[in-house]
């Protein structure tokens, strides 16, 4: 099952959401995601589940991680808090509040 929405916030801010599920076995499980975040037209930063194998730096939580600025599409860090077994999305809006609050 795939599965595709927006979530709007403040400030311009949305995150694109995109999860494929499976049932095979319950609980389900996310098999693939990726979640973008962007500002009216910048995407800021993005998550995916892409293997990346041969990256090192990248082994710790494989295959998740972040894309993050400046080079946004080669700059990757570990997403230690993305799973397939458990919600990401409540992670993400934790995230995004953080982003759009007051400093």
């Amino acid at each position: 099952m795939r599965v595709e929405g927006e979530l709007y916030f403040d400030r311009g801010v949305r995150v694109v959401i995109r999860e494929r599920l499976t049932f095979n076995r319950l609980p389900g499980i996310i098999d693939w995601y990726g979640y973008e975040v962007w500002r009216d037209e910048e995407k800021i930063f993005w998550y995916d589940s892409q293997p990346h194998p041969n990256e090192p730096s990248l082994q710790q939580n494989h295959p998740h991680h972040k894309h993050i600025p400046p080079d946004a599409k080669h700059n990757r860090a570990p997403a230690i808090k993305m799973s397939f077994i458990v919600p990401n999305i409540p992670e993400i809006i934790q995230e995004i509040e953080t982003l759009l609050s007051p400093k």
